[in-house]
């Protein structure tokens, strides 16, 4: 599984020109999954972003996580974070879990970090249009 973590002060998602999720500011999650991932890789990555603090404190430290700074998630499932290059140009995405199976895992990643924070979603699958401000900008990639 892997996150790829945006820090962001406003991102929405629509999908056919309507957004179906919106936060004003927090955290935007890629999210992908690969062989192996189940229930216990998420618990382990859904206390990661809740726990990872990048958000600046009082003294313009980033010291602060999601939880301290009080902000939003948006949650995007995002296959592609599994392509490989390594044989050319044409990513290959063999590496990225069947959407049989991803789409409960991320159902399930959601349900989960949703217990914690307020959190929006994509759509598994849908062709979406991401809009992201991302602040500093802070991106991290966590993967178990």
């Amino acid at each position: 599984m892997r996150i790829l973590v945006q820090r962001s002060n406003y991102a929405s998602v629509s999908i056919d020109n309507k957004i179906v999720g919106e936060i004003p500011s927090g955290l935007v999650l890629l999210v992908g999954f690969t062989e192996g991932d189940n229930e216990e890789t998420i618990d382990y990555l859904v206390n990661k972003v809740v726990n990872l603090r990048i958000f600046e404190d009082e003294n313009g430290v980033m010291n602060k996580s999601i939880l301290d700074y009080g902000g939003e998630v948006l949650s995007i499932s995002q296959f592609t974070l599994y392509a490989n290059t390594k044989k050319g140009n044409r990513p290959s995405y063999i590496e990225a879990l069947r959407p049989e199976e991803a789409t409960k895992l991320y159902d399930l990643f959601n349900q989960k970090i949703s217990a914690i924070i307020p959190t929006k979603f994509g759509v598994f699958g849908a062709d979406m249009l991401v809009t992201i401000n991302n602040v500093g900008p802070t991106t991290i990639m966590l993967e178990k």
